[in-house]
C-alpha cells in the first residue's frame, strides 16, 4: 500500500474531527475509524441517514455505539454560510475533506465545478477567521485532504511525467472538470503563506481498490508511473493514514 503525501504534520493529539464528504468511498472509513478512536466527530453531509447507513454496513451497530461521539449537519459544504463554517470549524482540532465530484455526468461536468476548491478555500478562511476573531486560542488547526496521484505537488519534486503521461494529463486538464479541479486545490494550498494556525497537507494515494485497512507506507511522491504500476491502496488504508496523522 504505498501513499504520497507532502507537508507533512507535527504529531498532536486532537480531540474533534470536521469532516466534509463523508459520506464518499474514504470518508466514510475516515469518519468510522476516528469514531472507533474514541474521537469526536463533526459530519457535514447532505443525507444523515445515508451516512449512518454506511458506518452500519461497514460495521454494523456502529452508528448506535458511537453515537455520543458523533455530531452531523445535513448540509451542502458550499450552501452554508461563512458563520455556520466559523461555527463547525471553531469547534474543531482538525478538518478532514474527503470532497470529489460523483462520477455521473452531471456529477463530472455539471456545477459545482470548482467543488473541491471552493470548500478547502471556505474551510481555510473559516478556520483563520476563528484565530483572528480569537473565537480560538493558540495551537493549529490540522487540515487534511484528499488529492489524487495524477495531480503534481506544485511545489515540484514530483519528478519528470513520461511523454504519454503529460498527454494524457494535459488532455484530463481541460476535458475532466474534477481533475481540474483537484489541481487548482493544490495549487491554492500550496500557495498560502505559511500559518501560524493551519497546518495542512494533501494524501495523494495510488490506486484505490475495496478493503480492509492494511499496513502502508507515506512517500514524499510517487513510486510508480502513472498507468500500469504495482502500488494500490484500500480506501480503509488511506482513511487510516489520515486518521493517524490526526492521532
Amino acid at each position: 500500500n504505498s501513499i504520497d503525501t507532502y507537508h507533512a504534520l507535527t504529531n498532536i493529539m486532537l480531540s474533534t474531527t470536521l469532516v466534509v464528504g463523508a459520506t464518499g468511498a474514504t470518508g466514510k472509513y475516515v469518519v468510522l475509524q476516528l469514531l472507533q478512536q474514541k474521537q469526536n466527530v463533526h459530519a457535514i453531509v447532505r443525507s444523515k441517514p445515508r451516512l449512518i447507513g454506511l458506518l452500519d454496513e461497514i460495521a454494523p451497530e456502529s452508528s448506535t455505539k458511537y453515537a455520543d461521539h458523533l455530531q452531523v449537519t445535513e448540509a451542502s459544504i458550499l450552501d452554508l454560510s461563512k458563520e455556520e463554517l466559523e461555527k463547525a470549524t471553531g469547534s474543531c482540532d482538525a478538518v478532514v475533506s474527503c470532497l470529489g465530484h460523483n462520477i455521473t455526468f452531471q456529477g463530472m461536468f455539471m456545477k459545482p465545478r470548482r467543488l473541491v476548491t471552493d470548500a478547502t478555500k471556505r474551510l481555510c478562511d473559516a478556520v483563520e477567521a476563528n484565530y483572528a476573531n480569537k473565537k480560538k486560542d493558540g495551537g493549529k488547526t490540522k487540515m487534511i485532504l484528499m488529492g489524487t496521484v495524477a495531480v503534481s505537488n506544485p511545489g515540484g519534486g514530483d519528478g519528470e511525467r513520461t511523454f504519454g503521461e503529460r498527454i494524457v494529463l494535459f488532455l484530463l486538464r481541460y476535458l475532466l472538470p474534477p481533475h481540474r479541479d483537484n489541481e487548482v486545490m493544490a495549487e491554492y494550498i500550496h500557495s498560502k503563506p505559511e500559518s501560524p494556525n493551519l497546518e495542512w497537507t494533501v494524501v495523494r494515494p495510488t490506486e484505490l481498490v475495496d478493503g480492509t485497512a492494511k499496513k502502508y507506507d507515506l512517500y514524499d511522491k510517487p513510486q510508480d508511473p502513472l498507468f500500469g504500476g504495482k502500488g494500490v491502496a484500500t480506501r480503509a488504508t488511506v482513511a487510516r493514514s489520515m486518521v493517524d496523522m490526526i492521532m
